[in-house]
């Protein structure tokens, strides 16, 4: 049976009571990031804990109400300050961190001028972490070259996809003033499911007939979730 006196040390639990070796900065100096846990990690970002709480305790609370690193990441200063002990100084700097390691990504991972597209995973490789996390549809072109070789990228919407929204006159606008050879369309799911829509593939056909018109070929439509991507070309859907 827990007793009175059970329960308010463990209500005071600190940093202070892990030994120095485990505790998270020790842990990174001596083993490196990598091998901290994702609680570490947060612990180490927010910094302090609150009155009679570690900051360990705070980060395993903040993954418990929230369910993964992912949904903390997509959390407003709104959602993550009503959890107690996280108050508007702590909240931008899990902001701050999270945008960050996104930005990170996309260095590591982004098209840059004259990289070669050749398969739909390249395109996803090359622009997933823009669109992955998104709350709203995202419409971006990939501008190629005569050997597929990004010119560069735009976003040529965002909200739900339809003909007023993403228009022929827009998206080949862009190809015409880089002289692209070929194009690729890229936009997200925000549901998870990449599966396209009856809008989807109206506009893909609309696309595909206005660049056959003007000599620039349509590549192929890829349709990106949080976790997997469907190639419209691949599919044999275009």
């Amino acid at each position: 049976m827990q007793t009175s006196k059970n329960r308010v040390m463990r209500e005071s639990f600190t940093v202070r009571d892990i030994p120095i070796s485990e505790r998270p900065r020790e842990r990174l100096l001596n083993l490196g990031a990598e091998a901290l846990s994702a609680q570490e990690i947060l612990a180490l970002v927010l910094g302090s804990g609150v009155k009679d709480e570690s900051v360990m305790v705070t980060a395993q609370r903040l993954i418990s109400a929230f369910g993964s690193l992912k949904d903390i990441a997509d959390a407003s200063i709104e959602e993550l300050t009503a959890l107690n002990g996280i108050g508007p100084a702590k909240a931008t700097q899990l902001k701050a961190a999270f945008e960050l390691g996104r930005r990170v990504h996309i260095e590591y991972t982004g098209a840059v001028k004259g990289r070669a597209i050749k398969t739909p995973d390249d395109a996803v490789k090359s622009i997933g972490a823009q669109l992955r996390g998104k709350k709203k549809e995202h419409f971006w072109v990939i501008l190629l070259d005569t050997r597929n070789q990004v010119i560069r990228r735009s976003e040529i919407s965002v909200g739900s996809l339809d003909s007023s929204i993403v228009h022929p006159r827009e998206v080949f606008k862009e190809a015409i003033s880089a002289s692209a050879s070929s194009v690729l369309f890229v936009h997200n799911h925000p549901s998870g499911d990449p599966q396209p829509s009856r809008e989807d593939m109206e506009l893909t056909k609309r696309l595909a007939e206005a660049g056959s018109l003007i000599g620039i070929d349509v590549l192929d439509h890829i349709i990106i979730s949080d976790r997997e991507y469907l190639s419209m070309n691949g599919s044999g859907l275009m």
